[in-house]
Order: C-alpha cells, then sequence, then structure tokens
C-alpha cells in the first residue's frame, strides 16, 4: 500500500472504472437501495466486490474504503491526500458550513487550537457543574412517568441539557423552535432533493439554519464580556496564546455545528445503551453496583471520580460499537492516491464505514452480543486494531466533545440507575435506523421502576 503521489506518477492517470463495483439505476444510482437498508446493502457490495469498491449513491461516484486499515489510511491521512471540507460538503454545506467538519489541513488545525480552550479541565468543570444542577430534575420526570418512549425523552432531555450547558438559557424560552430547527437540518442533509425547493427537507434545513444564525448572532456581544461558563461564551471569548478569536460568523458556524452534534450523537448513544442495560439485566445491575459504590448519595457527580468507573465506561463504549451514531466518513481525494492494489483519481468521492467495521465478524467475535468487557484490558483491547473502533472520527479530526460526551452520559447513568430499573416490554426487540443518525424506529418504548 502506498499514498504517496510519486509513486503513481509514471503511470497513466487512474480510472474509477478499473475499481471493482456497481453504478446503479441511472440518475438515483444505488441511493434508494442504500436508503431502503443500508447495512444489506453494503455488506452485498462488500461480498460481490471487496473491500475497496465503487458504488453511486446521492447522484455522484464514491469509492468505499472498509475496515481498520482504510480507517487509519483514510483518517491518519499522513500525506494528506483527503479534504473532509469536501468531503462532507456534499451533505452539510448547506447546513453546517463552516463547522470544524468542514474545514481542512492548517485552518482546520488553526481553529481547532482556539476551540480547544473551550474543553480543557476548567471549562469542563464548569460544564459539569451545569450537568449536575440540570440532569436530577429531568430524570426525576421520566420516573413521574413510569412507562414512556425513551428516544423522545432522551432528545428532548439532551436539547435541554445542550441549551443549558451549551447556550447558558432557559431550555423552556425556545427549545421548541431550536429543536425544530436541528432536527430539519439534519434530516435535510441525506434528502434526496439538494437544492431548498419549498416543501422539501432541504427548505426545512434552510430554514432552520436561518433561525438559528439570527438567534445566535443576537447573543454574541453580550457573551464577549460575560463572566458566564457555558460553552458558547467560552466560545465567544475563546483565544490562543498569540491573541487569536474567532469572528461572529465564525462562533455561530461553530456552535450551531458542536450543539447539533453534542444534542443528536449522545441521543443516539443513549438510546443503545438504554436498550441494551434492559436487555442485560446483570450489565445494568454491574453498572448500578459500580455507580453505588462511588458513594454519591444522589449527590452531584465529583469531576475527580469520572474517571472511577471503567465498567460504564466499557459499556458506553459497546454501545457506540453496536449502534455508532454516525455511520460512515466521507472524505474527497485532493490528489490520486492507491490503497489495496487500487489507484483512485484526485477529486474522487471516498467513504469508510464504521458501521461496516464496527460490525465486521473478523475484528468483533459474535458482533451482534453486548458484551462490554471487548474493550478490557482482557477482553483485547489492547492487541486490536487501534482503528477497529472509530465512533469519535480519529486523526485530526478526532471528535473535540468527546470527553464531554462520556461525561454527560455519565452523569445520566449515576443518576438514573441507583434509582430506576429500567425494564423493557416482555419480549421485546426494536430495529435501529441508521442514516442520517442511529435511533430506535418505534421510539424505544421503556418502563423505569423505582428502587427502594
Amino acid at each position: 500500500m502506498t499514498n504517496t503521489a510519486e509513486a503513481t506518477e509514471h503511470l497513466a492517470p487512474a480510472r474509477l472504472k478499473d475499481i471493482p463495483g456497481e453504478s446503479g439505476l441511472p440518475f438515483f444510482g444505488n441511493t434508494l437501495k442504500m436508503l431502503k437498508d443500508p447495512e444489506t446493502y453494503g455488506n452485498a457490495m462488500i461480498e460481490k466486490y471487496g473491500k475497496v469498491h465503487r458504488s453511486n449513491v446521492f447522484f455522484r461516484d464514491v469509492v468505499n474504503l472498509i475496515g481498520p486499515e482504510a480507517n487509519e489510511f483514510v483518517l491518519m491521512d499522513k500525506g494528506k491526500n483527503f479534504s473532509s471540507e469536501k468531503g462532507w460538503a456534499a451533505y452539510l454545506e448547506r447546513l453546517f458550513p463552516r463547522g470544524l467538519m468542514l474545514l481542512d489541513f492548517d485552518e482546520h488545525r488553526a481553529h481547532r487550537h482556539v476551540m480547544g480552550a473551550a474543553f480543557k479541565t476548567g471549562p469542563m468543570k464548569g460544564y459539569l457543574e451545569r450537568l449536575n444542577a440540570a440532569i436530577p430534575e429531568g430524570i426525576d420526570a421520566w420516573g413521574e412517568k413510569g412507562s414512556f418512549e425513551f428516544y423522545p425523552a432522551i432528545k428532548e432531555l439532551s436539547l435541554n441539557l445542550a441549551s443549558t450547558v451549551f447556550l447558558g438559557i432557559d431550555p423552556k424560552a425556545e427549545g421548541a423552535q431550536i429543536n425544530k430547527a436541528l432536527t430539519d437540518m439534519v434530516s435535510a442533509a441525506v434528502g434526496l432533493v439538494r437544492v431548498p425547493i419549498p416543501g422539501s427537507l432541504m427548505a426545512k434545513g434552510v430554514k432552520g439554519r436561518k433561525f438559528m444564525v439570527n438567534f445566535l448572532t443576537k447573543l454574541i456581544p453580550e457573551r464577549r464580556n460575560s463572566d458566564s461558563s457555558d460553552l458558547f461564551t467560552r466560545l465567544c471569548q475563546a483565544e490562543d496564546e498569540e491573541g487569536n478569536t474567532f469572528t461572529d460568523q465564525e462562533i455561530v458556524d461553530h456552535m450551531i455545528f458542536l450543539w447539533m452534534a453534542a444534542h443528536d450523537t449522545i441521543t443516539s448513544s443513549l438510546s443503545t445503551l438504554v436498550y441494551e442495560l434492559g436487555r442485560n439485566r446483570d450489565w445494568q445491575e454491574k453498572l448500578r453496583t459500580e455507580i453505588k459504590e462511588l458513594g454519591l448519595n444522589h449527590e452531584e457527580m465529583p469531576y475527580e471520580l469520572l474517571n472511577k468507573m471503567p465498567l460504564t465506561e466499557y459499556a458506553i463504549k459497546e454501545a457506540l460499537r453496536m449502534n455508532p451514531p454516525v455511520p460512515a466518513t466521507p472524505r474527497m481525494t485532493v490528489r490520486e492516491v492507491e490503497f489495496g492494489g487500487h489507484r483512485i483519481p484526485k477529486g474522487t468521492m471516498v467513504s469508510i464505514s464504521t458501521v461496516a467495521t464496527h460490525r465486521s465478524e473478523e475484528t468483533w467475535p459474535d458482533p451482534k452480543t453486548f458484551d462490554p468487557m471487548r474493550f478490557s484490558p482482557e477482553g483485547g483491547v489492547r492487541e486490536r486494531h487501534r482503528f477497529a473502533w472509530i465512533p469519535f472520527s480519529g486523526g485530526a479530526h478526532m471528535c473535540i466533545g468527546l470527553h464531554f460526551a462520556y461525561m454527560q452520559i455519565k452523569v445520566i447513568m449515576a443518576q438514573l440507575l441507583p434509582k430506576y430499573d429500567i425494564v423493557l416490554p416482555e419480549g421485546y426487540t426494536t430495529e435501529f435506523q441508521i442514516i442520517p443518525l442511529f435511533k430506535p424506529k418505534d421510539g424505544l418504548p421503556i418502563t423505569l421502576k423505582a428502587i427502594d
């Protein structure tokens, strides 16, 4: 394998048609097949054409690179061969322009460096204080309901937490509009209609972005001089060692993207975790015992104890393995590259599949079984390929908020499990929608039973 342009300079230009695969139907390509059942479609393509294959989805040719080695090749990108901006632009440019994922190379590194100030230990402790204050009320409301659909409930709670922790605002004030705007933007990202024709998902998504831009822009002048501990204020005031700061537009772009990412990915992750804890009652009890041994007695979670929950962290990681919130990662080649004996032309969309990697029997024996101990030292975590598990991406574009995600999920579990037993309906199973983000198709009905 090589990722150098020099290795192919003496050859004729690479051709997409030389890569095994198929283009599918006229105009639609394989889009309809993929949207109907992404996993079955993806597995069939791998079986037929191999781990490097060509397809056509969302009206463009794509080369799919499958497996841990492919993930490492693309995400580490040692030769700066792949553009994240151009890869994601086809899906997100109208909706989340200039978010951190839509920046490349030196510009991405500069923005990430400034943004990193908002995710250091001091600010993170401030976010934890807000989580500790807001989460118990939400969980108590669940307990009063008793039986309810978990997905919409955690979606509402995570939105409220994002409003409180990220913006420092009362979520009841504009929560419904914010929720609709973000939901419409995410749905539009994979809509078949890619222009904002009235009535289309894209039109609704563009309208949602306009609302978010106006809403946030009005708040910036006040936050630049505020002493608030929320993330939005931190971004308004963030600067690097040389005094570089974000413009108003950059703050808005980054904030919308971070808000969406935190809200939807945590909603997805917690839905899988709660479902599996309901199905695997032994693991529910293991986590409950671990949390009780922290000695919190329903008190606030101290920052220092977040790393004292190894079994909880293993369970979170296993939920992310089974249903990674973002199913695939696109990039575009900025020069010709070679991988797995195939030459890929410059300007080609490539995609790595988190789902295919996380559910591969080659890497994860019995992949449909919930087994958090896969992530323990005795479970082989140190021997496994480091890019066999990539729910937070990797390399330069590793999710900047991954520690915040762990923190929020741990605090929710620490408040939920000692108080309530998670019970699923008798004989119940659910199916998860994969695109655009993982979610239970039926809303995930559960019952919370108070623990004496």
